[in-house]
């Protein structure tokens, strides 16, 4: 028997997901779920189609990068996503992605504003983008410190209420509680980084939304005080 079966289709239908959903053209993209109670972390391997993909290809490995279980090579992201785990106890599961809008924002090193209620609903405030890495960022240990540069940026904001990143130059990773979640993230992240290229290049003068609007909509949806759908 396999080790974490439950969270291994999860994090299996969520790499199915992203390509279904045009999140990730060719192996562009991966995701992975914690099991916090275990340590472990399960993974996609290394450029290995979505569609080709079955549970048992998935690799799992210790909070340190050493694989457990799997026969294939887990994805050369990895060491991100553990930075990521580790940096943030509150986080179940991480998406990367090169979509094609939030990669558009960060090519051209820019946050993605707030510029709606769309935007509003799921993040509380603009996406961040990273610094650009240091070479000696880039020629040593990139993956891992490619996490260590989004943690930073994350520093004086709120990893649960803005759950993305935009890394210079690169792509978006996502997060949230559950791989589901992250899953979630990625999707509405395209949508908004979408929305605003679009309202930009429509009125290049458009200006965020109030702070009053921004703060009616996250927190009508999220948090203590929400009151939009139904009570859980």
């Amino acid at each position: 028997m396999s080790l974490l079966a439950s969270l291994r289709d999860e994090v299996l239908h969520t790499n199915i997901e992203l390509a279904r959903r045009g999140l990730a053209l060719a192996t562009f993209g991966n995701a992975s779920g914690i099991a916090r109670d275990a340590g472990l972390v399960v993974i996609k391997p290394s450029g290995v189609a979505y569609d080709a993909m079955r549970p048992d290809d998935l690799v799992i490995t210790d909070l340190d990068g050493r694989v457990v279980e799997g026969a294939l090579r887990p994805s050369s992201d990895l060491a991100t996503h553990l930075v990521l785990y580790r940096a943030f106890p509150f986080v179940g599961g991480v998406v990367h992605t090169h979509s094609h809008y939030a990669t558009v924002w960060a090519q051209t090193r820019r946050a993605i504003p707030c510029l709606g209620t769309t935007h509003a609903d799921y993040f509380h405030g603009e996406i961040p983008v990273t610094d650009d890495m240091e070479p000696v960022e880039i020629e040593s240990r990139y993956e891992e410190n490619t996490g260590h540069v989004m943690v930073r940026r994350l520093e004086a904001l709120d990893p649960e209420a803005v759950p993305a990143v935009l890394v210079a130059g690169h792509g978006s990773f996502c997060w949230g509680a559950t791989v589901a979640a992250a899953l979630q993230t990625a999707t509405m992240l395209e949508m908004v980084a979408h929305l605003a290229f679009d309202t930009v290049t429509l009125a290049s003068d458009a200006s965020p939304i109030s702070d009053a609007l921004l703060d009616k909509h996250f927190h009508r949806t999220h948090g203590p005080a929400a009151y939009y759908g139904q009570p859980r």
